[in-house]
């Protein structure tokens, strides 16, 4: 069987002399090949008459007028001309998009991108089925975990500066007490001066900084560490360091903690949490989809317990979970850990308690799912007002905190905007805002949403139609689990004796929107 032909050949702007401006060919073409296309395509159009089309023993060309300009698409003669005029018009509207004007400069200017849009229009010489706001998606490469990973991050910065100070405060109260006492100040590790073995007191102070067992060395932490785990994004500390230096190198901004000396304090004070040898991470992450008009279409919910052990001496042991999650929530253990024990006793271990859990690693123990279309469940609910007044719409947006335990921060509720019809003028508004007329978006950004805080509003005027403010998106992050499961206790296999722990809850967002 013979393949198909292309029937799409070349995308190109041009102007009305037939100079091309910018061509993207989909077949092999030499640039002669369509610098002569384009130059006879002027020629064979009819003066005074009304044609969308124009063709010659080979070639059909499909063309809207643009100003100054002609945005021409090159196909052949058997392809359907109903859908390359569809094809064409939606090559017209991306113009607009990456150009403030149709003019020639302006389209030289931006040629890269009108190129990237192209190719996201057509593939192989065939439209592809995608509309205006995907292309947009799909060439700026928007990401949504990008995103939660700088929130999470700068979230971070801000509890190491605020941990810096109250452990500054902490030492020098501890340094005035030793004074008082006629003791010697302790020295404190990590910062340059060698430690002091001094007196209990001194020890005691110098117990969260420094390992009491090298009293000669001013190490960092028995187990240092770097940004939170809250967001695993597949890279260890170094390269996510690496990661946000390549952003920053492309311009992009980032909050990082004043100077080099502030960044290396973060570090040995592990800010996030103080990581024991028995760490343990709780994530969970909501996707939900909600209708404007109310209904919970569908919201689930996926949550885990990941035990990370750094000590072998702790590496036999059993974790006790309580859980008082009272919407049915599904759980499930590792297949290696030991399910009547958990049925019975809630307690994880593993099925041979003689085994130990993998140490340096991060070993997911327990996960648990819920999906639902109960709207008494939705956390946080957004609702969206648009209502025409003439030629404008005036649109009216409110939130409430339905699950009053949780603290949500870093909130963004995300509102399209209708392209090309300039900035909304904001009314009275809970919070602050952003409008990126590239994207055509409104960002209503909450720092925090919590019970003192459970509900605000948002009102805006702009031309444009109902329709044309959905769907509306939300992010944010919060410390706190959706569903009440926590790890209570940490006891040894042998003489169940109590082990320190540590715990890093996060509750992140994966998708969350009202069509």
């Amino acid at each position: 069987i013979a393949p198909l032909p292309q029937v799409l050949l070349a995308a190109a702007v041009c102007t009305k002399a037939g100079k091309a401006i910018v061509s993207r060919q989909f077949v092999e073409m030499t640039r002669t090949r369509i610098e002569g296309l384009l130059a006879a395509f002027p020629k064979l159009m009819n003066t005074g008459k009304q044609h969308t089309f124009v063709e010659t023993e080979s070639v059909r060309y499909v063309y809207q007028p643009m100003e100054k300009l002609y945005m021409v698409l090159i196909t052949t003669k058997n392809s359907n001309i109903l859908e390359d005029l569809e094809t064409l018009r939606l090559f017209s509207r991306v113009i607009p998009e990456y150009c403030r004007a149709l003019e020639e400069n302006e389209i030289s200017e931006h040629c890269f991108d009108l190129i990237f849009a192209f190719d996201e229009i057509v593939a192989l010489g065939y439209r592809e089925n995608v509309n205006l706001a995907q292309i947009r998606t799909f060439t700026e490469m928007d990401s949504h975990e990008e995103k939660v990973f700088r929130a999470v991050r700068e979230t971070q910065e801000r509890e190491a500066k605020a941990e810096m100070r109250r452990k500054a405060k902490e030492l020098q109260q501890a340094r005035r007490d030793a004074e008082r006492q006629g003791k010697k100040a302790p020295g404190f590790g990590g910062f340059g001066s060698s430690a002091v073995s001094g007196g209990p007191t001194a020890a005691m102070i110098t117990e969260t900084i420094i390992e009491t067992e090298k009293p000669k060395v001013a190490p960092a932490p028995a187990r240092p560490s770097g940004p939170s785990k809250a967001l695993k994004l597949g890279a260890k500390g170094k390269e996510v360091d690496n990661f946000v230096d390549k952003l920053k190198s492309e311009g992009e901004h980032i909050m990082t903690s004043v100077g080099k000396r502030s960044t290396e304090a973060a570090k040995v004070l592990a800010p996030p949490v103080n990581m024991e040898s028995v760490h343990m991470k709780i994530e969970e992450k909501i996707s939900l989809t909600c209708g404007r008009d109310g209904g919970l279409q569908n919201m689930e919910l996926h949550g885990m317990i990941v035990l990370h052990i750094s000590d072998e001496k702790f590496a036999r042991i059993r974790l006790h979970v309580e859980n008082e999650d009272k919407r049915g929530v599904q759980l499930q253990t590792h297949p290696n850990v030991d399910k009547k024990l958990f049925t019975a006793e809630s307690q994880i271990g593993l099925k041979n308690p003689e085994k130990s859990f993998p140490l340096n690693s991060d070993v997911g123990v327990l996960k648990w799912r819920l999906q639902t279309t109960e709207e008494s469940f939705i956390p946080l609910t957004i609702n969206c007002w648009p209502s025409e007044s003439g030629n404008s719409c005036d649109v009216n947006i409110e939130y409430e905190l339905q699950e009053e335990s949780l603290e949500l921060n870093d909130v963004i509720i995300t509102i399209p905007l209708p392209s090309g019809v300039g900035a909304p003028v904001i009314g009275e508004i809970d919070g602050e805002y952003r409008h990126d007329s590239r994207r055509n978006l409104l960002e209503w950004c909450l720092p925090v949403i919590d019970a003192k805080n459970k509900s605000g509003s948002l009102e805006f005027s702009i031309a444009g139609q109902p329709n044309d403010f959905f769907p509306v998106q939300v992010s944010f992050v919060s410390k706190k689990n959706y569903c009440n499961i926590q790890v209570t206790k940490v006891t040894q296999v042998e003489g169940n004796s109590p082990v320190r722990f540590s715990t890093e809850t996060t509750f992140l967002v994966d998708k969350y929107e009202i069509l």
